[in-house]
C-alpha cells in the first residue's frame, strides 16, 4: 500500500489484485478497479489487462465490452499474452468490437506463440473448424498438442477425439 500510495504502478495493480481476491484484505472489487485504473493509466500492461477483464465481466464496475476491448488492446499491444487471447475472443465472438475471426486468429497466434495454453487451444480449434483460417487438421493437432502439454483439458479431449492421444 505504501508503494501504491506513492504512485508505483506495479504496487498499484498488485494491491488491486489483493482487493480483487481478498488476499490479506477484505475483498472489494470496486477498490480493486480503482487501483487497476491508477496503474493502467500509467501504462502498466498487467493492470490494463485486469481492468479490461473487470469491464468485460462487470466486476467492480459496470460491464462494458467496448471499454474492455480498449484496455485489452492497450495491454495486448505491449505483448501481454493473456490480453492478446482475450482480445482474440472479443473479435471471435463480436464482444465490444465487430466480429472478425481472422483478426481473432491473429491475436490468438500472438498469444499462442508466447506459450499461452488457452490461446493455443483456441488456435487449434480455429484450424480444426476453419474459423478465420483454412481448415488444417495437422495445424489443429499441433496447437492442441502444445496446449495439452500444459494440461489444457479441452485440448486433451480434442486430441482424444481426433484419435491422436
Amino acid at each position: 500500500r505504501l508503494a501504491a500510495d506513492q504512485g508505483n504502478a506495479e504496487a498499484q495493480w498488485r494491491l488491486g489484485y489483493c482487493y480483487y481476491v481478498g488476499k490479506g484484505i477484505r475483498e472489494d472489487k470496486r477498490e480493486a478497479v480503482k487501483w487497476y485504473r491508477l496503474a493502467a493509466g500509467q501504462g502498466n500492461a498487467e493492470a490494463q489487462r485486469r481492468l479490461g477483464y473487470c469491464y468485460y465481466v462487470g466486476k467492480g464496475i459496470r460491464e462494458d465490452k467496448r471499454e474492455a476491448v480498449k484496455w485489452y488492446r492497450l495491454a495486448a499491444g505491449q505483448g501481454n499474452a493473456e490480453a492478446q487471447w482475450r482480445l482474440g475472443d472479443c473479435y471471435f465472438f463480436g464482444h465490444g468490437v465487430g466480429k472478425n475471426k481472422r483478426e481473432a486468429v491473429n491475436w490468438y497466434f500472438l498469444s499462442a506463440e508466447k506459450g499461452n495454453a488457452e490461446a493455443q487451444r483456441r488456435l487449434g480449434a480455429c484450424f480444426y473448424f476453419g474459423h478465420g483460417v483454412a481448415k488444417n487438421r495437422q495445424e489443429a493437432i499441433r496447437w492442441y498438442r502444445l496446449a495439452a502439454e500444459q494440461g489444457n483439458s479441452v485440448a486433451i479431449s480434442m486430441l482424444k477425439k481426433l484419435g491422436v492421444m
